[in-house]
C-alpha cells in the first residue's frame, strides 16, 4: 500500500507463484487487489522461484501454470479490480515451443497480459506476439540479458 500511495501511476507488483494452489492464487490476487495494485504477476516456475535470467530455474507442468492462470482471472472476474500478467519461464528449461503453448493457453484462460521470461532473438519475440494475438505481451530487456534490446 505504502508504494501504491506513494505513486499516481499504475503498480504491476509480483505475485510470484501465487504462494500455493489455486485457492492461494485466488487469495493472493485478491489481498493484492484490495491495496489497489493495478495487476499481479503469476508465473509458472516452481516454488522456491528463481530470477528469470538465472540458471537452474524450473517450471511447473502445463496443467498446473494454466489452472494457477485460471485461478488468478478467476479472481478478478469474481470482483477484484485487477490486470492479471501470465508469465511462463519455460523458454529456458523447456524450450521455445513449450513456452509459445504456454502463452496461448494463459490467453485461452483469459490473462489480460502475457510475459515470455528470456526470448533470446527478435524472431523469438515476434514470434510470442503471435502467439496471443488478442493479448498485451511484456518484455524484460536489461543490458547483459538474453532477450535483444
Amino acid at each position: 500500500r505504502d508504494i501504491r500511495n506513494a505513486v499516481k501511476i499504475p503498480v504491476l507488483a509480483d505475485g510470484d507463484t501465487g504462494y500455493g494452489n489455486a485457492m492461494n492464487v485466488k487469495r493472493t490476487v485478491r489481498g493484492y487487489a484490495q491495496t489497489g495494485l493495478a495487476s499481479i504477476m503469476i508465473e509458472d516456475q516452481v516454488a522456491p522461484k528463481r530470477c528469470g535470467h538465472t540458471k537452474g530455474k524450473q517450471v511447473v507442468g502445463r496443467a498446473e501454470a494454466v489452472q494457477r492462470v485460471r485461478a488468478a482471472c478467476d479472481a478478478r472476474d469474481e470482483g477484484s479490480d485487477i490486470l492479471v500478467l501470465a508469465r511462463t519461464d519455460a523458454r529456458t528449461c523447456l524450450g521455445f515451443e513449450e513456452a509459445l503453448e504456454r502463452v496461448r493457453l494463459f490467453e485461452e484462460a483469459g490473462a489480460d497480459i502475457v510475459f515470455l521470461e528470456a526470448p533470446e532473438t527478435i524472431e523469438e519475440m515476434r514470434l510470442h506476439c503471435e502467439a496471443a494475438p488478442n493479448t498485451p505481451k511484456l518484455a524484460n530487456m536489461l543490458e547483459g540479458g538474453k532477450t535483444p534490446i
